[in-house]
């Protein structure tokens, strides 16, 4: 582990503070928002920027490292974010945070390709899979340590914002101090919608839906906890246990994938989803309730995207999985984009616990599909299926590429030495 750790210790660095910056950025926008009095539909456009950004990000992004190469793309997304954190308390408008937003997104999306390029380039075959778990890891802790700096100040002033635009700045002397430039980032195509969808119908719906569920949690969860009357702490503890809870189910989640069949995986961690949100909705915000309904709502979500991932895998041949990763990614992204919308007009319509109601309508429409999917397809052996890797769902198609790969491979060496052991039993 230590070898391996020796080789990308200053990417990882430099990506716990780029999250450390990024997740103070998104909770700031709820906190911010609330004392400018942002209504939540206001709000939800201005979260759904982001994720447009994000979007466009990771399709135009490896057209520029090509251009002209990975360190001045790095450098010049990562210039960019730092002045656009900078500039939201200067310019308290909604349109103006939109525009802000997308751009921040758009910088977010290009800083993951870079990164994500070095450090599949830096990893081998033989340790690739515990490299992008420690990618993983550095990017979660990075979201949750946010939520505690963010206590260390008030956020009606400039001084979170300046901090978070500090932290960016600062994660960027490591990772460009350290490493080489590598060949341009090669992305696939992204596989149609359509191609997706006659694929794997569950993976392509799950996913969408699922991008619904993320983007509302990540951006609508501290709106949520503003109208709601918590106070600037409980509402970044309740951010910071959304993660947390993903940080815990992740690997008992990934163990039960290549254990069972995923259909039913998917339909019981949907499920318990659902449950949780339930609980979130009925207990009208007691902070015990809602803190544990945020764990568990959280904890399922990031290990049904790895879940999606893996299961489209299962159907797909391996020259397939990199177009099939883009089209997934994608797919999450238009989720991503749609969800705070609809969660928005539903808290403005009706009250702030229809954040919960949204979320859990979701959930239990995966759930719901994912039973409907048991009776239009047989399972597939789990022997054939391809390896579960934790991957975030704010990971660009670099490393969900890369994942996708490293699990196939990783499976059919498991697969060879299964029958290595039968043919020496036998003989």
């Amino acid at each position: 582990m230590i070898q391996m750790l020796s080789g990308v210790w200053a990417l990882l660095l430099g990506i716990v503070l780029i999250m450390l910056g990024n997740g103070m950025h998104f909770t700031l926008i709820g906190l911010r928002g609330g004392i400018e009095n942002f209504s939540a539909t206001e709000l939800a456009v201005v979260t759904s920027g982001y994720f447009v950004g994000f979007l466009s990000g990771a399709r135009y992004t490896p057209d520029l490292i090509r251009r002209v190469g990975h360190v001045r793309v790095f450098a010049a997304l990562g210039s960019f974010m730092s002045a656009g954190l900078i500039a939201f308390p200067l310019l308290t408008e909604p349109w103006a945070w939109t525009v802000l937003r997308l751009m921040v997104g758009f910088c977010m999306s290009g800083i993951y390709v870079a990164a994500e390029s070095w450090l599949n380039n830096a990893s081998t075959n033989e340790n690739r899979g515990k490299v992008l778990s420690a990618y993983m890891i550095a990017q979660t802790l990075g979201i949750i340590g946010a939520q505690g700096l963010l206590t260390l100040g008030d956020a009606g002033t400039s001084a979170l914002f300046i901090g978070a635009s500090i932290l960016v700045s600062v994660s960027f002397a490591p990772i460009l101090l350290s490493v080489t430039p590598v060949p341009a980032a090669e992305v696939a195509r992204p596989m149609s919608l359509r191609n997706l969808f006659i694929g794997s119908p569950l993976g392509t719906v799950g996913i969408f839906l699922l991008g619904s569920v993320y983007a509302t949690q990540s951006g609508m969860g501290a709106v949520y906890g503003t109208q709601i009357g918590m106070t600037a702490s409980q509402i970044a503890l309740f951010v910071a246990m959304l993660f947390a809870g993903a940080l815990v189910l992740q690997y008992p989640i990934g163990w039960l994938s290549d254990q069972m069949d995923r259909r039913k995986l998917i339909f019981g961690a949907a499920a318990l989803g659902a449950l949780s949100c339930a609980v979130g909705w009925f207990t009208g915000g007691g902070l015990v309730p809602l803190m544990a309904a945020a764990f568990f709502a959280g904890g399922v979500t990031t290990p049904l995207y790895a879940l999606f991932l893996a299961y489209t895998n299962d159907f797909l041949s391996v020259e397939d999985m990199p177009a099939a990763s883009g089209g997934l990614v994608f797919t999450f992204g238009l989720g991503a984009i749609a969800g705070p919308l609809v969660t928005g007009w539903a808290m403005q319509t009706f009250d702030p616990f229809a954040f919960w109601i949204v979320l859990g309508v979701t959930f239990a429409g995966i759930a719901l599909y994912a039973l409907f999917r048991m009776t239009q397809r047989s399972m597939m052996p789990v022997s054939e299926t391809e390896s579960y890797l934790g991957v975030l769902p704010t990971a660009s198609p670099v490393a969900v590429e890369a994942a996708g790969v490293w699990a196939a491979d990783n499976a059919e060496a498991e697969r060879e030495a299964e029958d290595d052991r039968a043919a020496d039993a036998l003989s």
